[in-house]
């Protein structure tokens, strides 16, 4: 559910391994999926193209499935949550992949517990083209575990399945501290990139921009903490991935940004402040991240 960056890299993995896999999508993208497959560059994983791929914009021409990867941008969760519905069997997992730390909570009425499953998707890729998913820098890995920590058969036939098309793969029996682990660096990654406009390399070089990301994580981790979940150093951790990655990586709301798309900010930088607030913390740099973004929240101001 949700053919981009995301959605369309794990996607097409699974289907070049041989899985059945149905690609739901819209407009110029779908037409270029129907017409000449799906397209994934990427110079660390290998380059993929699903010929043909199975795509629509109607749930219902796919019917019933197994798991459905949920991989749409925030503020689609409650409409696509409900597309889902002709996709949901008795035992279907929803893994919500999604970069926020509410959009299980957001898919709970919509779909039901015995449907949703916790995920975490760790990789930096978009559309480059209708019909094409470049990957960047950071290795594309997964995560996913049922909510209640009691990995049944349906979350293990899909760890299977991932494994076995050469996905990196790990299935938690504690995924809800996975998902604010990469709420925490992925907000701080997102503010950053797109305020400053410029890649961690940049940001990692210059002594006050490496301040403010990781200030920004300490603020972060706070409220993770705050809201019961102690996640340990994870300034000292973060200071050592962004040390580690490829100098050009951003986050995907840095590109959205740049290209005059809707940004996530609300509830990324937004959702940190907003907690901060509630638990009388202060979180100043998420803050004016936050209220410097707001402006192209809903796109480019016209």
């Amino acid at each position: 559910m949700g053919t981009g960056g995301v959605g369309g890299y794990f996607g097409a993995k699974l289907a070049a391994a041989g899985l059945d896999v149905a690609f739901v999508a819209r407009g110029a993208h779908l037409a270029a999926i129907r017409e000449g497959g799906l397209r994934v560059e990427s110079q660390a994983s290998g380059d993929v193209h699903v010929m043909p791929a199975r795509a629509s914009d109607d749930p219902g021409e796919i019917g019933p499935v197994d798991i459905v990867l949920f991989a749409t941008k925030l503020w689609s969760v409650e409409e696509a949550g409900e597309a889902c519905q002709p996709l949901l069997g008795p035992g279907t997992g929803v893994i919500s992949l999604l970069n926020g730390i509410d959009s299980e909570e957001r898919l709970l009425p919509i779909l039901g517990a015995e449907h949703v499953v916790g995920g975490v998707a760790y990789i930096s890729a978009g559309i480059v083209e209708p019909g094409l998913i470049r990957h960047f820098a950071i290795p594309p890995a997964l995560a996913y575990g049922e909510l209640d920590g009691r990995n049944g058969a349906r979350i293990t036939a899909f760890h299977e399945a991932a494994t076995q098309a050469g996905l990196s793969a790990r299935l938690s029996d504690d995924i809800q501290d996975l998902i604010w682990r990469k709420f925490v660096f992925l907000a701080t990654m997102a503010g950053a990139t797109a305020l400053t406009r410029q890649p961690i390399g940049v940001i990692r070089q210059d002594a006050e921009m490496r301040e403010m990301f990781l200030t920004s994580v300490d603020e972060a981790t706070a409220v993770a903490r705050a809201e019961g979940h102690e996640l340990g150093d994870m300034v000292g951790e973060m200071a050592k991935v962004i040390d580690g990655a490829a100098p050009g990586t951003r986050a995907s709301m840095a590109m959205d940004l740049e290209q005059g798309n809707r940004l996530e900010v609300e509830w990324l930088s937004g959702m940190i402040w907003r907690l901060a607030q509630r638990h009388g913390l202060e979180a100043p740099m998420h803050r004016v991240m936050y209220a410097a973004l707001k402006p192209w929240a809903e796109g480019a101001p016209a």
